[in-house]
C-alpha cells in the first residue's frame, strides 16, 4: 500500500494544475464518459473557429481502417488487461519470464491480414508494429500521452506520443516506445525501440486527403536456451536457487535481433463531390487513390561460439542474417453513393526480395539458393453499405500473377437488434504460401539449411465466425475454421531424438490432411453495488489426424474487483484480484535459432493458477497502476512454464501510469 500512496502524492499536484485548462473547457460535457463507436469524420474546415468549446471529444484517433474514436481517459477493467508491454489484451498469450522475451499461444486466429508471406521469427516480433497497427490523429490542440511501467531489473518501459496540429487540416504525431529489461534469469535481457511519426491532412475543400507514417523499429534479445537443470534447480523449490541468477541456463553468448524501417503513404483525391443541402455528409463522390509502402527488415542471430545443442556447424562464429525488402504500389478508384453504398476497386504491384549473403552447397552437391525474388500483380476490391440497422462489408484481394499467388476474402454482415444487442457474422477465406523462413533458410548450423520454395503448397484457410454482443447477456463468439497444408516447425530425425537434442533437428513441415478448429469464447461481467466480477472463458477443440496444432481445451480469466470514487470524488479507485487458468496440453517449445515455436508432443504443461492483485486509480486524465503479479508462485508449486524449459515469471510488484495532458 505504501507504493500507491507515494505515487499518488507525487503526481496529484502536477496533474491537477496541468489539466485544469482542459477541465474548464469541458464543464458541460463529461469528458470521462465517451462512446467508442466509430463515427464518420466531418470535414475539418466546417468546425468552429474558436477553441472555447473544445472538449476531449475533439481529440480523435483514426485507425488504419479509417474508423474514428475519441481519446478515452476512463479507468476500466479492460484498461487493466491492456496495461502491458504489448498494450493489448493478452488473454490468449503466455508470457515468458522476462517482459517482451517471447509469448506462447493459448489460442490462435488463423485469419490472414494480407496475401503475402512475412519474414518470420514470429515468436520475437509481437512488438514490431505493422502498418495496420498504426494510428493517425485529428486533435484540436497538442496532446501528449505518456505510458510508463517498471520492468524486471535495470530497465523500464516508456511509450511517449505527442500529436499536434499546425492547422485545422494538418496533424502530426511523433512517438517512441523504449523498453529494456534485464530479467531475473541469466542471459535473458530484452531491449526494443519503436520510433513512429505520422501525418494526417485534409484539404480546405475536402477533396484531397493524405495520411503517411515512417516507422523505425528494433528488438534485441539475449537467448539463454532455457534451464539446464529444471528439476533440481527450479521445480524442487530449492531455496538456494530462489535467487534466479544462480540457476544454470544452456546458453551464455547468443543474441538475436529484428530491425526494420517502413515508409507508408496513402492519399486520395475526390474527382466528383456532391452534398445534400441540409447536411455536411456527401451524397455522391468519385475518388482516385494511391498507396505506397516500402519496407526493409532483417532477422539476425549472433553467437560467438557454436553450441552442440543445435548440431554441427560450418563456422564456429555464428552470424546468420535473413533480409526482406518489399515494395508495394496500389492505384484505386472509389465510388460512393448514399443509396448504393461505397465500392472500391484497384490494381497493385508487389516487389519482394528475400535473401542471404551466401550460397549453401550440401555434401551431395545440392545447392540451396540464397534468394527468393519476384514481382506480384494483383487486384482488389471493397464494398461497404449500411441499410437501417444492417451493415455489410466485403474485402477481396486476388493475385493474378507471380510465384506467391494467393487470394483473400473477408465478408461481414452485422445487425443492430436494438441499442443493447448486436449480431454479426464474418466469413474469411484465404490462400497463400507460408512465411519466407519456411520456404528458404540458411545458417552456419548444418541442419538449418533448406529450400522448400517449390515443394510447399499454399496454406488454405476458411473460417466462419458468429458474434452476439449484449450489454445484458454478455459477449459470445463462436468460430469454426478449416486449414489445409498447415505449415509448422518440428524436430525430424531418422534416429530417436534424445532429451534436449530436439533443437538439432528442427525442420519446417506441412500437414497434408485438413485440420478443423473450433473456438467458443464468452465474456460477461456481473455487478453488485461497487463490486464486479468480470469473466472470460474460452473453449477450443482441434480435429486432426496428426498432432501438429496443440492448444489448451479451456482458458479462463476471472477478475473480482471493487470500484469507487474516493477523496470527495477527486480520485477514482479500482482494486481486485485476477485469476487465470488453462488446462494442461502439449505446449509448444521455443527455438532461439529461428525465433520460432515448434511442435513437441512429449510433455504436458499447464493446469496451474496465475493470481494477480492490483490497485489502480484515476485522477482527472491520469491512470495509475500497481500490480502484484503471480503472487501465488511461492505456495502453488514451481511447475509454471511458458514453454518447455522456459518458466513463467515469479512473484513481482510492478507499477506505472498513463498520463494524458493537453496544451
Amino acid at each position: 500500500m505504501k507504493y500507491i500512496v507515494l505515487v499518488l502524492v507525487f503526481f496529484t499536484s502536477s496533474i491537477i494544475n496541468g489539466q485544469e485548462k482542459i477541465e474548464r473547457r469541458d464543464k458541460k460535457t463529461d469528458s470521462l464518459s465517451l462512446s467508442k463507436k466509430a463515427i464518420p469524420l466531418k470535414p475539418i474546415d466546417k468546425l468552429k473557429a474558436d477553441t472555447v468549446g473544445i472538449t476531449i471529444k475533439d481529440y480523435k484517433i483514426i485507425t488504419f481502417e479509417r474508423d474514428t474514436t475519441f481519446l478515452d481517459t476512463t479507468l476500466t477493467i479492460q484498461k487493466e488487461y491492456k496495461y502491458n508491454y504489448l498494450r493489448e489484451d493478452d488473454f490468449e498469450l503466455m508470457s515468458f519470464s522476462n517482459i517482451g522475451q517471447a509469448y506462447n499461444t493459448l489460442g490462435v486466429d488463423l485469419e490472414r491480414i494480407n496475401i503475402y508471406p512475412s519474414l518470420g521469427a514470429t515468436a520475437k516480433d509481437r512488438k514490431y508494429l505493422e502498418k495496420e497497427q498504426i494510428n493517425y490523429y485529428n486533435v484540436a490542440t497538442p496532446m501528449t500521452e505518456l505510458f510508463f511501467k517498471t520492468t524486471l531489473e535495470q530497465g523500464q518501459l516508456l511509450d511517449a506520443n505527442l500529436t499536434f496540429n499546425t492547422s485545422r487540416r494538418l496533424n502530426f504525431s511523433v512517438g517512441y516506445i523504449g523498453h529494456r529489461s534485464l530479467g531475473k534469469y541469466n542471459n535473458s535481457q530484452i531491449q526494443s525501440g519503436n520510433f513512429i511519426t505520422t501525418t494526417n491532412y485534409l484539404s480546405r475543400n475536402g477533396r484531397y486527403s493524405l495520411r503517411a507514417h515512417i516507422a523505425a523499429q528494433n528488438i534485441l534479445s539475449q537467448e539463454n536456451g532455457g534451464l539446464a537443470e529444471k528439476v533440481a534447480q527450479f521445480e524442487s523449490g530449492d531455496k538456494d536457487f530462489i535467487n534466479r541468477p544462480r540457476v544454470d541456463v544452456l546458453l551464455d553468448d547468443t543474441d538475436n535481433k529484428i530491425l526494420g524501417k517502413r515508409y507508408y503513404l496513402d492519399h486520395v483525391y475526390k474527382l466528383v463531390r456532391t452534398q445534400l443541402d441540409s447536411t455536411r455528409f456527401e451524397k455522391t463522390s468519385l475518388s482516385i487513390g494511391h498507396v505506397f509502402d516500402y519496407e526493409t527488415k532483417y532477422y539476425q542471430l549472433i553467437q560467438s561460439k557454436n553450441d552442440t545443442l543445435f548440431g554441427d556447424v560450418i563456422l564456429t562464429d555464428i552470424n546468420d542474417k535473413a533480409y526482406l525488402k518489399t515494395f508495394y504500389n496500389e492505384v484505386n478508384a472509389e465510388f460512393y453513393n448514399r443509396t448504393l453504398g461505397k465500392l472500391t476497386g484497384g490494381v497493385n504491384v508487389y516487389n519482394y526480395d528475400y535473401y542471404f549473403n551466401s550460397l549453401f552447397i550440401k555434401e551431395d552437391g545440392t545447392v540451396i539458393p540464397n534468394r527468393l525474388k519476384g514481382t506480384e500483380f494483383g487486384i482488389g476490391g471493397k464494398y461497404e453499405k449500411r441499410i437501417g440497422c444492417f451493415d455489410f462489408n466485403a474485402n477481396l484481394k486476388y493475385n493474378i500473377s507471380g510465384n506467391l499467388t494467393g487470394n483473400l476474402l473477408n465478408a461481414s454482415a452485422s445487425y443492430d437488434i436494438n441499442k443493447d444487442n448486436k449480431l454479426k457474422f464474418t466469413l474469411h477465406s484465404s490462400s497463400r504460401l507460408p512465411n519466407f523462413n519456411y520456404l528458404l533458410y540458411q545458417s552456419e548450423y548444418l541442419n538449418y539449411n533448406w529450400d522448400n520454395s517449390k515443394a510447399f503448397e499454399k496454406e488454405r484457410i476458411s473460417s466462419l465466425k458468429a458474434e452476439f454482443n449484449s450489454s445484458t447477456w454478455g459477449n459470445l463468439m463462436l468460430k469454426y475454421s478449416n486449414i489445409d497444408n498447415y505449415t509448422y516447425f518440428a524436430p525430424v530425425s531418422e534416429n530417436v531424438i534424445e532429451d534436449g537434442l530436439e533443437n538439432a533437428y528442427i525442420k519446417p513441415l506441412q500437414e497434408n490432411n485438413g485440420i478443423s478448429y473450433l473456438k467458443v469464447k464468452y465474456e460477461k461481467e456481473f455487478k453488485v453495488g461497487m463490486f464486479a466480477l468480470n469473466n472470460t472463458v474460452m473453449y477450443q477443440n482441434v480435429t486432426q489426424d496428426e498432432q501438429v496444432m496443440n492448444l489448451p481445451q479451456i482458458v479462463t480469466r476471472n477478475t473480482l474487483y471493487f470500484s469507487s470514487d474516493v477523496f470527495k470524488k477527486a480520485m477514482y479507485l479500482q482494486t481486485g484480484v485476477t485469476f487465470k487458468y488453462f488446462t494442461s496440453y502439449n505446449m509448444n517449445a521455443y527455438n532461439p535459432i529461428l525465433g520460432e515455436f515448434y511442435i513437441q508432443n512429449k510433455e504436458e504443461f499447464g493446469g496451474y493458477p496465475l493470481l494477480d492483485f492490483f490497485i489502480n486509480a484515476r485522477i482527472k486524465q491520469t491512470r495509475i497502476y500497481l500490480k502484484a503479479e503471480h503472487f501465488n508462485s511461492a505456495f502453488s508449486g514451481y511447475n509454471y512454464y511458458a514453454a518447455p524449459d522456459y518458466p513463467y515469471r515469479d512473484f513481482v510488484i510492478r507499477f506505472g501510469l498513463v498520463w494524458n495532458f493537453f496544451s
